[in-house]
């Protein structure tokens, strides 16, 4: 067992042997040398040894910044990697890694590889993928990304060309904070404690406005409450990176968070620089790639004059210019080769590059004067041009100088818009601005790949700026999607982007309260080479992109006359002071002023949407039932009316529908086969189309699409008096109908008259209602009339007073007056008539025998049998306590009627008859019987009446007659018709 101990201590070693004593082996930012890997075999027990794992050095370091405590940690994690540290601000970590190669030197440019990445198992979930693993990277972690890549690249010392790898990985998120800050400042702690040249640190903060008042790092709640989302980068007395989005900030607010972001960005700084103290990385020496002074001097003999000529030509364009300047790169390319001078040839291309730099800039500070001869505050021609294909929902053509983009606007319904799988923020994007940059536009040849960083950087940034005027979901629900082509590029295809959206917008109809532009700000400076300090700038308004390629800036800015709404600052040298990045929100302004005001001549407001192929967006809501018919089996019934109509039907989550329908006419035409299916919900208050399908002698049942139907009383046909009610309608007849209530079984109550205003003539003929129920505000019903006064009631202040139901023989108000809630679902008039058949078998079996007169067959004499057919049913709902006939009656007139009895047969006897009328009892007042009548209430149109008999009636005020009534007063009346309930209907006698 010794011998086998010794043999696995010999093996151990031997994976160490290449390393000579004392040498050390990086292992992350800890280090090992052969003797302390020796030092850490001990003997855990007698028959065993094993090599003990060490986690190396941890070093860590904290810092409040704002109210958020950040914590820096190395020496844990991926310690073969360069330089590593994990950030956190409570339980949200981010890994970021740095790592590096060496390179041939060949290059003149900067390889730097930025990748951000969020996984599910941060979160604790499983990715919603066919292959249960995350793909490639989605638009967020592009633009973080491009964030980290923005904010340290200008950071690496002039001349460093070596593959550089940043990637920040998110290890763990609670959902409060937003990682991609904390990527940021972790890379920045990474290449600081890494082997790599690298002129940082940098802190990197986000600023956030609630109510006016600025917030550092806000978390993800107080960022969806903020109208300002602003990430800054800097060095330590210089601004790196600026990332904006905003809702029209102005420039004096924004000044005032920079500032802000500017301070508290630098107090990450320090802990930075502790961190790699206590690390104590040595940075590596790396081969620069660097032009010789002699050689640049002679490249710029050869080449100086000739360059200077083509910038002195404003006549010259993009392609122009291009050639000439190729032609003269050429040419001394020849003269280099004739003299074999292999050294100037390796750095022709960069040195050439150079020479044209000065001569720019030589010519800016000189003559004020830029290589198209414009001003330095001077933008190029404008052209606009909107609704340029009208078969488009919108379209629009912006052209600034050469620079030309074509935006059309789609829209959709709200399941159009884009599904975000993200850690962070809204789980859906209903704007969305795709920005295209096709190889044709710098007269290229290239391959069109998949996301491309530098085009979704692009679109992401107008769609910012675009989304803060956007109308809330609320009014204006669409999913919206722009269409970005760049036709020809010259610089700031962005801020063209920018503006051909908004006037696409407007186009589509999309209600845009006013134009958005956007523009771009480069600068032009000297710099000390001794102290790094600027000396003297220039800044430009609206720059070409040759301009952009030897400038030192990049400053995007979009917004309104109003404020800024977007913002995106790329920068070249290693930091810009920040005065000088607030200075130029001014001449951007002014800039931008000047755009609006030539948008604004091609279009000024947004286009009507009822004209033209503006699509219509309708949400209607069905209960579940109703949801299910319509959807059919395996969604069949949806699939079969988007094929019959074109429209496109989407279920949502509440239980209703949205339609997106091409133009006015599809909308109505799917709206029809939808209410076919499931039936239109009726409104009371609403007025429907309808067509009586079946006639009672109680009234008629309307039906509308989809099979619903409704009741018309007779009561409801006219404001004159109808006998029957085959004299006011017929089958098959179609029918404007308003919906005056719900009773408590759920039958709609439908009104023809109350749609139709009564003459003058027809008033008198209108029956006051039941006097037993209060009437009810708003309702539309044979028991409030509020909405028919004549001109004589205008100035009329009666208070109506509710009945009180103490006495004997009072009857308790109606609940079938009273109305149900807003949205009722007529019922059909099989229901209605299985509901009266079970009724009255009910009835019946209660009554007995007892129900059936022996009299029935009798021929009836009296004169109500030579009264209408309704006026016989009251007479003897009055006349008869109980009686049930053949003919089907609805069944709350089954229940009235009785009522009505019970209420008879309790009344008390006869008063005193008065001289000269006729004693009314009960049992027998009839059609034209005077009587005394004593006033119980005043209303609004008319009076309750307490009659002589114990019962009690109603007076409607006719057109200009007495209303100076009190309540007590004695009047002569006589019978002159009854209501549906037998209620007496009293009008004044002669003499009154």
């Amino acid at each position: 067992m010794a011998q086998a101990r010794l043999v696995k201590f010999q093996k151990t070693l031997s994976h160490l042997s290449h390393y000579r004593e004392g040498q050390r082996k990086p292992l992350g930012c800890g280090f090992c040398s052969v003797s302390e890997a020796v030092r850490r075999i001990s003997v855990d027990e007698p028959s065993s040894w094993r090599l003990l794992p060490d986690m190396g050095d941890v070093y860590s370091e904290e810092v409040e910044v704002g109210s958020r405590l950040i914590t820096f940690e190395t020496g844990k994690l991926a310690r073969f990697a360069a330089g590593a540290v994990v950030l956190g601000i409570k339980d949200t970590k981010v890994l970021s890694t740095v790592v590096s190669a060496e390179g041939d030197g060949a290059r003149d440019f900067l390889p730097l590889t930025v990748d951000y990445r969020e996984k599910q198992y941060a979160q604790g979930k499983i990715p919603n993928t066919f292959m249960r693993r995350e793909g490639a990277p989605k638009e967020r972690e592009l633009l973080c990304g491009r964030v980290i890549d923005r904010s340290i690249r200008p950071l690496f010392p002039k001349g460093f060309v070596h593959d550089v790898q940043v990637m920040a990985n998110v290890l763990s998120s609670d959902g409060e904070q937003d990682p991609d800050v904390m990527a940021a400042n972790a890379s920045s702690a990474a290449l600081m404690i890494s082997d790599i040249p690298w002129n940082g640190p940098i802190g990197v903060v986000r600023i956030g406005r609630i109510d006016g008042k600025f917030v550092v790092n806000p978390d993800m709640d107080e960022l969806s409450l903020s109208d300002l989302n602003l990430v800054y980068s800097s060095a330590l007395d210089k601004t790196l990176m600026i990332e904006m989005q905003a809702r029209e900030i102005s420039n004096a607010d924004l000044i005032d968070a920079l500032h802000l972001a500017h301070a508290e960005a630098i107090k990450l700084i320090k802990p930075q620089r502790q961190l790699a103290a206590k690390v104590k990385n040595q940075k590596k020496s790396f081969k620069l790639f660097t032009i010789m002074d002699r050689t640049l001097e002679k490249i710029k003999k050869l080449s100086e004059t000739s360059i200077e000529t083509v910038f002195s030509d404003p006549s010259y364009g993009k392609f122009e210019r291009g050639k000439a300047l190729s032609k003269i790169a050429d040419d001394v390319k020849k003269i280099l080769e004739e003299e074999c001078d292999e050294e100037s040839l390796k750095v022709l291309p960069k040195a050439i590059d150079t020479v044209r730099k000065m001569a720019v800039r030589r010519r800016i500070f000189e003559k004020g004067l830029r290589v198209d001869g414009r001003s330095l505050d001077e933008v190029r021609p404008l052209f606009c041009e909107s609704g340029s294909f009208p078969a488009l929902h919108g379209s629009s053509i912006f052209s600034r100088g050469e620079t030309q983009v074509l935006c059309t606007v789609t829209l959709g319904a709200p399941g159009d818009a884009q599904k975000l799988d993200s850690l962070v923020g809204p789980p859906t994007k209903r704007f969305m601005l795709h920005y295209s940059f096709p190889p044709f536009s710098i007269n290229e040849v290239g391959k069109q790949s998949g996301l491309n960083r530098r085009e979704v950087g692009h679109g992401t940034l107008a769609e910012k700026a675009l989304l803060a005027l956007l109308p809330p979901e609320d009014n204006f629900p669409y999913s919206v999607r722009i269409n970005s082509e760049v036709m020809a590029s010259d610089g700031s295809t962005s801020m063209a982007t920018v503006c051909g959206g908004s006037l696409a917008l407007m186009d589509a109809g999309v209600p845009l309260r006013e134009h958005v532009a956007g523009v771009s700000v480069g600068l032009i400076s000297e710099v000390d080479s001794s102290t790094g300090t600027i000396k003297d700038y220039r800044i430009l308004t609206d720059i070409l992109g040759l301009e952009d390629h030897l400038g030192d800036m990049d400053f995007k800015i979009a917004g309104t006359r109003k404020g800024v709404t977007a913002i995106q600052l790329d920068i070249k040298p290693a930091g810009i002071p920040l005065n000088i990045i607030c200075e130029s929100l001014d001449p951007a302004l002014k800039a931008r002023t000047h755009i609006i005001n030539h948008m604004e001549r091609v279009t000024s407001e947004p286009r009507d949407r009822s004209a033209g192929n503006c699509p219509c967006l309708v949400t209607m809501k069905f209960s579940r039932e109703s949801l299910w018919r319509l959807i059919g089996p395996q969604g069949s019934q949806l699939k079969k009316i988007e094929q019959e109509t074109g429209a496109r039907i989407a279920v949502n989550t509440d239980g209703g529908i949205t339609i997106l329908a091409k133009n006015q006419v599809t909308l109505e035409k799917t709206q029809e086969k939808v209410d076919f299916i499931v039936g239109r919900e009726i409104e009371v208050g609403g007025i429907y189309k309808g067509v009586v399908v079946s006639i009672k002698e109680y009234g008629a049942f309307v039906e509308f699409n989809g099979g619903q139907q409704g009741l018309l009383h007779i009561s409801e046909l006219s404001h004159e008096p109808v006998v029957r009610v085959s004299d006011a309608v017929s089958v098959g007849q179609e029918l404007s109908l308003m919906c005056i209530g719900q009773d408590v079984r759920g039958n709609i109550k439908l009104s023809l008259k109350a749609i139709n205003q009564p003459s003058p003539s027809q008033i008198q003929y209108l029956p006051l209602g039941d006097p037993e129920s209060p009437p009810v505000n708003g309702a539309l019903s044979s028991t409030s009339l509020e909405s028919e006064k004549s001109p004589c009631q205008e100035n009329e202040n009666v208070i109506p007073s509710p009945l009180s139901s103490g006495s004997d023989g009072d009857e308790a108000a109606d609940p079938t007056t009273l109305y149900s809630p807003p949205s009722v679902l007529i019922r059909s008039v099989e229901e209605c008539n299985r509901q009266e058949s079970l009724s009255r078998l009910k009835s019946n079996n209660n009554k007995g025998s007892n129900s059936i007169p022996k009299n029935k067959k009798e021929k009836d004499t009296s004169p109500k049998s030579r009264a209408s057919p309704l006026l016989q049913h009251i007479s003897g709902i009055l006349s008869s306590p109980v009686k049930n006939t053949k003919k089907s009656v609805p069944l709350s007139q089954e229940r009235d009627k009785e009522e009505t009895t019970s209420r008879v047969q309790q009344i008390s006897r006869d008063k005193q008859k008065p001289v000269g009328s006729t004693r009314a009892g009960a049992t027998s007042l009839k059609l034209g019987d005077k009587c005394i009548a004593t006033v119980q209430q005043i209303r609004v149109h008319g009076l309750v009446l307490q009659l002589e008999s114990g019962i009690r009636g109603m007076y409607r005020f006719e057109a200009c007659s007495k209303r100076d009534f009190e309540i007590g007063e004695e009047l002569l009346v006589k019978c002159s018709s009854f209501s549906t309930k037998g209620i007496p209907v009293m009008s004044l006698s002669d003499g009154e």
